[in-house]
């Protein structure tokens, strides 16, 4: 009779409940630094979401009329509503509306419908406010179909420590697991949606240890890896066990990418013969193997000296931009990284960039690498490659035609590199085609 009159009003909750719901705030509250450090995703779901969605919904209206995103519902009437009206106040005014606040590893995301007369930018101007507000490292505003903006915040600066886990086994083919992005999600660089990639950076700036991650993700696969490296292979010499073919100087190269188009010409004429559009049109076993062309230093083979030298950086620029413009459907795929790639190398640097979909810009030592490798996707993300400061070293922009991502690589060193081509040294195709005598 006394548990019932206890409750028979209704207004309270029963003593019980408000004790353990005391000692579990409580205990969440202590445990929080610890669990914060071993657990960020527990830690970010159980306290960090609902403190931050709870002040996103609190400031939403007050932060939508002070970045200038709210419009008054009836202009002419809140002016004189003060003179004729009956002393009512003045009618809100409209704000834009939002979604349900998701959350994600580390952040959250929301889509927020505009009003009549807005467009996104306004909302991309606004990102900085909103990250205040909310207490959140960034907040990033994209278009997510007309009428619609996506609002992804990030509660931390997931690109300091990256926490996704390296990638194990062969997985999916032509796809590797080389880092994370700022939205705390894996960075995955997939050759079959995005077959060519260009990356750049400065000595020291990660762009090594990118090429590493690939690598050592490849390794297990059954790809064949085709080396490029016109500075006496002092880089991928480390993963030649792995490689079915290296190019140690530019003359080397030349006759390697002339073999390389002549066997892409091969597969053309096989999946023409099967009435096929590619080669994973043709049964499993008639498919040939993936390979995959790493260019290291792009600008050793298109700085000349001599006529002779003119003649074979001719040749070279017109076999890559062929291997480029056909190999996405053969099966062939270009990776060409370099410490500096800009227009003063010649006409052909810029033909091939144009069959680069993908780019990867670190900090660079000069603007017209940054130019030349994002100034054409997209002008924020150039912004964003050029405020990497040099401490930041392997984290990068990169950008493609679904647009564009901070994102940091995994610290693979070239010891352990190295130690990953040894050891899947016998899956390495044999390519007797691509055979390059030594000079």
């Amino acid at each position: 009779m006394k548990l019932a009159s206890t409750t028979s009003a209704g207004a309270t909750w029963p003593s019980w409940v408000l004790v353990v719901a005391a000692v579990l705030v409580s205990g969440l509250l202590i445990a929080g630094p610890a669990l914060r450090r071993r657990y960020p995703v527990a830690w970010w779901l159980l306290l960090g979401f609902p403190a931050t969605a709870f002040r996103v919904v609190r400031t939403w209206r007050p932060l939508m009329a002070g970045c200038g995103l709210a419009v008054s519902r009836r202009p002419a009437l809140t002016v004189v509503s003060g003179l004729v009206g009956n002393g009512a106040p003045p009618p809100q005014p409209r704000v834009p509306r939002r979604g349900l606040i998701r959350p994600t590893s580390g952040g959250f995301a929301v889509l927020v419908r505009l009003l009549p007369g807005q467009v996104p930018k306004d909302f991309v101007k606004a990102a900085p406010a909103m990250g205040e507000s909310w207490q959140v490292h960034t907040v990033r505003v994209t278009s997510w179909k007309p009428g619609v903006v996506r609002i992804v915040a990030s509660a931390s600066d997931p690109l300091a420590v990256p926490r996704v886990p390296k990638q194990r086994g062969p997985g999916h083919l032509l796809r590797v697991n080389v880092g994370a992005l700022e939205t705390g999600v894996a960075w995955v660089v997939d050759l079959r949606r995005v077959p060519h990639w260009l990356i750049v950076g400065a000595t020291r700036s990660g762009k090594s240890t990118l090429i590493n991650a690939l690598v050592a993700g490849l390794a297990p696969q059954p790809v064949a890896l085709v080396g490029i490296d016109c500075k006496g292979g002092m880089e991928l010499s480390l993963y030649e066990p792995r490689l079915s073919a290296l190019a140690t100087n530019r003359e080397q190269a030349v006759r390697l990418l002339t073999a390389l188009v002549d066997l892409t010409l091969d597969r053309m004429t096989v999946c023409r013969t099967a009435r096929v559009r590619n080669i994973w049109g043709l049964p499993e076993k008639e498919c040939p193997v993936p390979i995959v062309v790493i260019v290291d230093e792009i600008a050793e083979l298109f700085l000349v000296a001599s006529r002779n030298e003119k003649d074979e950086a001719q040749a070279a620029g017109t076999a890559l931009i062929r291997i480029a413009q056909l190999g996405a459907a053969l099966g062939v795929f270009l990776v060409v990284a370099g410490q500096r790639v800009g227009s003063d190398l010649g006409p052909g640097v810029t033909a091939l960039r144009a069959q680069l979909g993908g780019r990867v810009c670190h900090r660079v030592a000069d603007p017209g690498t940054a130019e030349m490798a994002l100034g054409d996707l997209n002008p924020d993300a150039l912004k964003a490659a050029q405020a990497i400061a040099p401490e930041q070293a392997g984290t990068a922009v990169l950008a493609s035609g679904d647009g564009w991502e901070r994102a940091r690589s995994h610290l693979i060193t070239e010891a352990e590199a190295e130690a990953v081509a040894a050891e899947y040294a016998h899956l390495t195709p044999v390519l007797s085609e691509l055979h390059v005598e030594a000079p």
